[in-house]
């Protein structure tokens, strides 16, 4: 794996809202604002907004539209990104970042994957998802329990 897509993924700290969901440095607003519903229905990512909001694991989620909201308050595994929001190629190297790009995303067997940034998805990810996502999944119970104590050592 090039180190500058990972370099991407990782962070001087994170942020995660109750049960591992990451909510950025700032706010505890869920994949920065986009609506992860229009991923899948889009195909893009799409800004959500606070009038469309949803609250969930401790998190706010924002939707573009009252559909969206009322799809994934119905099925929120179903549209909820894997691992929290995190870098799924930090996670697979053990590593989570609160910096995540919204734009940065691939949906592989019906999951939303997310990521620090666009550089490097093809080499790092798309040729090894397999692999990566096999990774990611063995690592995120630790990585999500390590996010779980440092939020409460701080007092979130």
């Amino acid at each position: 794996m090039k180190p500058l897509p990972l370099l991407l993924c990782l962070g001087i700290g994170t942020a995660a809202g109750a049960d591992g969901v990451n909510t950025g440095y700032f706010g505890n607003v869920a994949i920065k604002g986009y609506d992860p519903v229009a991923y899948f229905t889009e195909g893009r990512p799409t800004k959500g907004a606070p009038e469309f909001s949803y609250d969930w694991l401790g998190a706010t989620w924002q939707f573009s539209n009252a559909w969206n909201r009322g799809a994934f308050a119905a099925e929120p595994i179903r549209y909820a990104p894997q691992y929290g929001g995190f870098c799924a190629l930090g996670t697979a190297n053990e590593e989570a970042s609160a910096n995540i790009d919204p734009e940065a995303w691939r949906i592989v067997d019906g999951k939303l994957y997310l990521f620090g940034g666009r550089e490097g998805l093809e080499e790092d990810f798309d040729a090894h998802v397999g692999d990566v996502v096999a990774k990611a999944d063995v690592k995120w119970p630790e990585i999500r329990q390590k996010e779980f104590q440092a939020r409460q050592a701080r007092g979130n």
